[in-house]
């Protein structure tokens, strides 16, 4: 596995950043900048199961590992889901991407965030993540900021 880090700066509190980065309506709004159309179904709760899913498309399985409110969050990805929504850890694909994990970390204070995104993924995912989560992160700072 490779650890690649993102990070990025934003005006706004960390109770904010949080429920913006994670309330589904919001959260469509950031991660389509970079993934179209993704969305999840799930809760983050310590020990819930998340399903990161493009309608049509598939997506992945992750399980909420460790959450410290507006603080962390603490991701492993159990299983591809594959476009017809069935979960599959068995193929080639998914063998190299079951164990992949990607945190969130939030610090900050006197109304200003930093959130730091770091991946343990297969270094065949690494060109996807260093395109895709520069441009999730603007985006996510632009709602953040501006409200939408």
């Amino acid at each position: 596995m490779k650890t690649l880090e993102f990070s990025i700066d934003i005006t706004s509190d960390k109770k904010n950043v949080w429920d913006t980065m994670l309330q589904l309506d919001t959260y469509q709004q950031w991660a389509g900048e970079a993934w179209p159309n993704s969305s999840y179904e799930g809760e983050w709760k310590e020990g819930e199961e998340i399903r990161f899913i493009a309608p049509g498309q598939g997506g992945t399985l992750a399980r909420i590992e460790e959450l410290r409110l507006h603080e962390y969050l603490r991701a492993e990805h159990i299983a591809v889901i594959n476009a017809d929504g069935s979960e599959d850890r068995e193929s080639d694909t998914a063998k190299g991407w079951v164990g992949s994990e990607e945190s969130y970390t939030f610090t900050g204070a006197n109304g200003k965030t930093r959130v730091k995104v770091e991946i343990k993924t297969n270094p065949a995912w690494e060109k996807m993540f260093n395109d895709d989560w520069p441009r999730a992160l603007k985006k996510l700072k632009e709602v953040c900021e501006k409200g939408g």
